[in-house]
Parts: C-alpha cells; sequence; structure tokens
C-alpha cells in the first residue's frame, strides 16, 4: 500500500476527532483544513492517491453521507478535477480511521489509515500507523503542491483524456491515452470500478470508487 512520493515523510501529525468533527461541519476541503491549522503549506493544487491511481485537482472534499443513505455509516471524498473527469470515493465509516498531515520538504499530504488497514499489511513491519506513514506506506491520501510541482501534475493530465495516471510500484508513472486505455490496465469497466471499489479488499473500507472522463 505504498503512497511512495519519495517514502519518508519529516513530520507526520494526526487529526483528533477527524470524522466527528467532519459530522458536526457537514465536510471539509482540503484547502479549508489547510487554512484552519494555519499551516505553513501553499496550495496550488493536489493529487488524490488511490493505491496507486493519481487524479490532479484543485481541491478535494470530504463530506459525511447521510445517515440512513447506507448499511453503514460512510464518508466521501469527491476530487475537484482537472477539465470534464469526475472522481469521488465512498468509505466505510464505522472502521477505525485515523487521519494524518505529513509533511516533507516542499510537499505535503493528507492521509487516512484504518487499523483494520494497518494490522492487515503494515503491523508486521511498523510498530504504530504512525511508522507506517512516515514511511510513506497508506493506501489513501491527497498530496498537496504548489508552483513546479503542481504544474508538472497538470502537464501529466491535461494532454490526455486519460481519467487519471497511475504511479507502479516502482515509482515510474504510467499515463495513459484514454479512459478505454485506462481500464484496460487496470483490467476492469467503470461499472465494476465503481461498484466493487477497483477490488479493495474489504479491510481497506472502500466501499466505491468512480475514475471517469466525460
Amino acid at each position: 500500500m505504498s503512497a511512495d512520493e519519495d517514502s519518508l515523510w519529516t513530520d507526520v501529525s494526526r487529526f483528533p476527532d477527524f470524522l466527528e468533527h467532519l459530522e458536526a461541519e457537514g465536510g471539509a476541503t482540503v484547502r479549508g483544513i489547510v487554512d484552519r491549522i494555519e499551516a505553513d503549506i501553499d496550495v496550488d493544487g493536489v493529487v488524490y492517491h488511490d493505491r496507486g491511481i493519481r487524479v490532479p485537482g484543485y481541491d478535494v472534499t470530504f463530506v459525511p453521507e447521510p445517515e440512513g443513505s447506507r448499511v453503514v455509516p460512510t464518508f466521501s471524498v469527491e476530487v475537484h478535477t482537472i477539465g470534464p473527469r469526475s472522481t469521488w470515493a465512498v468509505f466505510d465509516a464505522s472502521l477505525s480511521w485515523d487521519f494524518y498531515l505529513l509533511q516533507a520538504e516542499g510537499i505535503a499530504a493528507i492521509a487516512w489509515v484504518s487499523d483494520e488497514e494497518f494490522n492487515a499489511e503494515e503491523a508486521g513491519m511498523y510498530l504504530s500507523k504512525h511508522d507506517a506513514l512516515a514511511a510513506g506506506r497508506f493506501s489513501f491520501g491527497t498530496f498537496i503542491y504548489a508552483d513546479g510541482e503542481w504544474a508538472d501534475q497538470l502537464d501529466l493530465i491535461e494532454g490526455t483524456d486519460a481519467p487519471a495516471f497511475l504511479q507502479r510500484d516502482d515509482g515510474s508513472i504510467l499515463v495513459p491515452e484514454d479512459q478505454a486505455d485506462f481500464y484496460d490496465v487496470v483490467n476492469s469497466t467503470p461499472a465494476e470500478f465503481r461498484s466493487n471499489g477497483g477490488r479493495a479488499p474489504s479491510h481497506l473500507g472502500l466501499l466505491e470508487l468512480e475514475v471517469t472522463i466525460d
């Protein structure tokens, strides 16, 4: 579950009671979170990370889903995408989630990891979620970029008809030509991908995932 953005984060801090705050406020954005905590972080754009799928956008919104709309409580994550793309995900809020702010020189991220994911995938190598996150080990997050780094992310997606790009395990980037090429790579159809969370194992808590372009 490596996010592998240079892999080492020098500052890892947990947001206390993030989902409770989300319920109380009715939602939150990455830009709003950065403003509220008065962090010294410039935000020109973000890139949503989902197990190697990367979606550049201008912001990301976290929203608690209405109570009773599903069998379990849920929260959703929607990317304010570049161009006619659509990316959103729905997560099982009944899992034991922790949200973190990660920082290193020139980059920051907000990542969320459940106890269930940590126990299934990282507990054998790391003593805590904090240690795993510091090593760049998380499945879900939003990288925060400014200036030239953000321009590089825009360049990757603006010249294509792909809904997203992909980062391989070795850190190299694959940019599909269009939506059909993207779904060939992930070996799925958009409908199947959405309904099964891109074949996410149950311990990840990802219930739905849409990655499309009109």
